[in-house]
């Protein structure tokens, strides 16, 4: 019997193991989510916050990175339009110089004199709203995508999320151990029921620091995502 239940416990370890890290390979580039009180009521509003925290902040990268690319296409656009309003202007300008000496007479060369010279202030319109768009959306967004605070904030949720992971892995190991001291109360047992929750401590003492500065952080960059984003779509 004794054998059979040491089998058993070597079995369930064995599962925990690998279920953990099943979950690790899939949530090591996101935030885990979970509804299960790994400690307490404290922790478990902290997690969902910090849950609700990296889903605002991801989507809101998403949006910046829209804005970015139509940006990208307004400006590619623009220089193909300055490239042939520019040949244009050059075009009208030219055959209302080679035509000019009876301007007066030839409208066409006075139309096309006043056309080219008209379309070139257009064009240069168009370039100066080009480098507008490239210095007051394109760059300050695109800065800010690629940006550290974003990625180090985010990686900081993604340290809490895999520390709350294994917290509740120990949390299922310190109720098992808890079975097994009731069960045989030898002092294997209880040291080792001993060595699970001391790390269950540690790691709760741990996550209370590891959630306030993620949640601090995650809390800055969405604050400044949101403030950014709006600035940038007024002057687009």
């Amino acid at each position: 019997m004794d054998a059979f239940r040491r089998q058993a416990s070597k079995l369930r370890d064995q599962v925990a193991k690998q279920q953990l890290a099943v979950i690790k390979q899939f949530s090591g580039t996101g935030y885990e989510s979970s509804d299960v009180m790994v400690i307490d009521e404290l922790e478990l509003q902290r997690h969902q916050h910090l849950e609700k925290l990296y889903r605002s902040t991801r989507s809101a990268k998403e949006f910046q990175r829209e804005i970015v690319k139509a940006a990208e296409a307004f400006t590619s656009i623009g220089l193909r339009h300055i490239e042939a309003g520019t040949k244009l202007s050059e075009d009208c300008c030219r055959y209302g110089t080679e035509n000019s000496q009876n301007i007066d007479e030839n409208i066409l060369a006075k139309a096309a004199a006043i056309y080219g010279d008209a379309r070139k202030h257009v064009e240069k319109e168009q370039e100066d709203y080009n480098k507008l768009l490239a210095s007051q959306v394109l760059d300050p967004i695109r800065a800010m995508v690629a940006g550290s605070p974003l990625e180090d904030a985010r990686h900081l949720a993604q340290r809490y999320s895999r520390m709350r992971q294994e917290a509740e892995t120990y949390a299922t190991e310190v109720s098992r151990r808890q079975v097994r001291v009731r069960e045989a109360p030898i002092p294997e047992n209880v040291a080792k029921l001993q060595l699970a929750e001391a790390k269950m401590q540690e790691l709760k003492a741990n996550m209370a620091v590891l959630g306030k500065e993620a949640t601090a952080a995650l809390a800055a960059v969405e604050s400044q995502q949101h403030r950014l984003t709006f600035q940038r779509l007024v002057a687009m």
